[in-house]
């Protein structure tokens, strides 16, 4: 079934777009006019950039150069940042309007903060404010500091049959539309409050009911190599190389960058002319990732990057699915293979006797950075173990395979299209020596 980049991430209609915004800046403004402090970790995320002259800088610059995008009214970064420390005293939510015609219309919001500085981001001062340490250093204290409440009982707020809740009729509708019915697909408790979710987290990282809902290729099939995560496909590249620029049309792959630098440099050759195989992760998606094939787990490696860095472009293309020609919005959708290079990620190392290294990459995107891996160093994995899994959000996720192996994807691996965790993704062969 055919999604699109921009699925979950984004809502389509801008109603929902100005709506959300303007209620989360009438929601900032009266917690303005009450007093009200801002969170600890956002007024850190203030004083670091605030102290710093090029950062304050950048800060002030992104918003000149988004203005002629900024159709959402945030004017300032001060005005930002009070919207950020009002997301994070609250869960993420399903959101529901009535349009100016009378019709109700929706979307899965799970990642608030990339909503407002969506169009921000693709400015050439974000870009370089983004990618800062000490931005990010600061920014990881924000979201560490919203996770934390997101695993409490008081972030149940939204796991409610309400018209805003992920349970509402609608909701439930986004939610089925990949995965099947939600009680017959996850672990949950239909008749008690919440599912019988203890919070928003346990919500977000709700496990598979059993495994035969989401089946593993036959198990006499030493050479199939099982879909990682339930995502949806975003892009294969064949003969990558170890270091390689980035250029949007081309979609390249650099191993060195891929893998964190000179701590897996011999790992980085080793795979040079090897395949990656991307896809990403919508928020309603199931978000822990299971191993594509059996065999030892080498190592792992959990990276820091930036959360809101994306390669700016010059907007939607002739061919966007969802938005016009131009449209400033989406470059982070847009910049997913950039970003498995510069986002926070973890990267697993699987030896497998058959095929050689298999490398898993989980690439946090936005919001969802926290890569939580749950297999150790030398631990033996069966096709389709957990390996670990994302923590709120949406996300996206990289395979990358030996370059002694060819791997011949299935017939209905196909570009936008999404798939089930654990199903057959591709057939490996060795190549002739």
């Amino acid at each position: 079934m055919p999604s699109t980049v921009y699925n979950g991430w984004l809502p389509s209609d801008p109603q929902i777009y100005q709506a959300f915004v303007e209620q989360e800046i009438k929601f900032a403004k009266e917690r303005l006019e009450n007093n009200v402090a801002l969170q600890p970790s956002v007024q850190h995320l203030k004083d670091v950039i605030e102290k710093d002259t090029e950062m304050k800088r950048l800060s002030e610059e992104m918003f000149r150069q988004s203005s002629s995008l900024n159709s959402i009214q945030i004017a300032s970064f001060d005005a930002l940042l009070g919207l950020i420390d009002g997301f994070i005293v609250k869960p993420p939510q399903f959101f529901s309007i009535t349009d100016k015609d009378g019709r109700t219309i929706a979307a899965p919001l799970g990642v608030p903060i990339y909503l407002i500085v969506d169009l921000l981001s693709n400015t050439a001062a974000a870009h370089d404010l983004f990618q800062r340490k000490a931005f990010n250093d600061a920014m990881k204290g924000v979201l560490d500091a919203w996770g934390t409440y997101l695993k409490t009982s008081s972030s149940t707020g939204t796991l409610t049959t309400d018209e805003n809740g992920w349970f509402s009729t609608l909701s439930l509708q986004a939610l089925e539309l990949y995965a099947g019915k939600f009680d017959e697909t996850y672990k949950s408790q239909p008749s008690k409050p919440y599912k019988g979710y203890t919070s928003w987290d346990n919500f977000f990282t709700r496990e598979l009911l059993k495994p035969d809902v989401r089946p593993l290729p036959d198990p006499s099939d030493k050479w199939a190599i099982a879909n990682a995560c339930e995502s949806t496909t975003y892009h294969i590249r064949h003969g990558v190389k170890e270091d390689d620029k980035f250029w949007l049309k081309g979609q390249n792959y650099s191993l060195y960058d891929m893998l964190g630098g000179d701590e897996f440099k011999d790992i980085a050759k080793s795979l040079v002319d090897g395949t990656v195989y991307q896809a990403y992760l919508s928020p309603q998606d199931y978000h822990r990732w299971h191993s594509p094939v059996g065999g030892t787990i080498r190592d792992f490696k959990v990276l820091p990057g930036a959360f809101y860095a994306v390669l700016p472009d010059e907007g939607a293309s002739v061919d966007d699915p969802v938005f016009n020609t131009g449209d400033a919005r989406g470059a982070l959708l847009r910049s997913q293979a950039w970003n498995s290079m510069h986002a926070a990620r973890a990267v697993i190392f699987i030896d497998n006797p058959d095929l050689g290294l298999v490398v898993f990459i989980g690439i946090g995107m936005a919001e969802v950075s926290t890569c939580e891996v749950t297999v150790t160093k030398g631990k033996e994995v069966k096709r389709g173990d957990q390996l670990g899994m994302f923590h709120f959000g949406g996300s996206s996720h990289a395979l990358i395979f030996d370059p002694k192996i060819k791997v011949e994807f299935e017939p209905d691996v196909n570009v936008n299209v999404h798939r089930w965790i654990n199903k057959k993704l591709a057939t490996a062969e060795l190549r002739p020596k």
